[in-house]
């Protein structure tokens, strides 16, 4: 027998038999966002250098672009950010698969849409602290899930 469980495709693991998957996924998301932040804080500065220094004009539409379009394509093409990668987190469909560039995009809205909305945000971080799947607002609503990697 295997150290970690396999992974079935057939859609998300189960949170009471294959606890594994889920295990500190909130804390890890958590490390993961920071991370990012401090990337994209990274690349804005890096546009904002490159551009003579006249995005400081409108430096939080900058912010936000480089933001949306590190999540959606990070997402699209490994199911995870790099900051997830980093703490071996990854984005799961209901059905089990990867993101595809449809889901990663709408997932990508839906969090922008929660930090936006500072309570969509508080309600977000609470499921993801209370539920069975660790999921957060936008997860429950896509039916995707943050997974352990190395659970598989």
């Amino acid at each position: 027998m295997t150290q970690y469980q396999t992974f079935d495709a057939g859609g998300l693991p189960d949170p009471v038999t294959e606890a594994e998957f889920y295990a500190d996924v909130p804390t890890k998301r958590l490390i993961a966002w920071f991370v990012d932040i401090v990337l994209i804080s990274l690349l804005t500065a890096l546009v904002t250098i490159l551009s003579l220094f006249t995005a400081l004009f409108i430096l939080p539409v900058v912010y936000g672009v480089i933001s949306f379009v590190y999540r959606w394509v990070s997402l699209t093409r490994r199911s995870a950010t790099p900051g997830m990668r980093l703490v071996a987190l990854e984005m799961r469909r209901a059905d089990g698969d990867r993101f595809d560039g449809p889901t990663a995009l709408m997932h990508t809205a839906g969090y922008f849409v929660s930090v936006a909305v500072f309570p969509l945000q508080l309600i977000s971080i609470v499921l993801m602290l209370m539920s069975e799947r660790r999921q957060g607002l936008t997860d429950m609503v896509l039916g995707t899930a943050a997974l352990n990697r190395e659970a598989r």
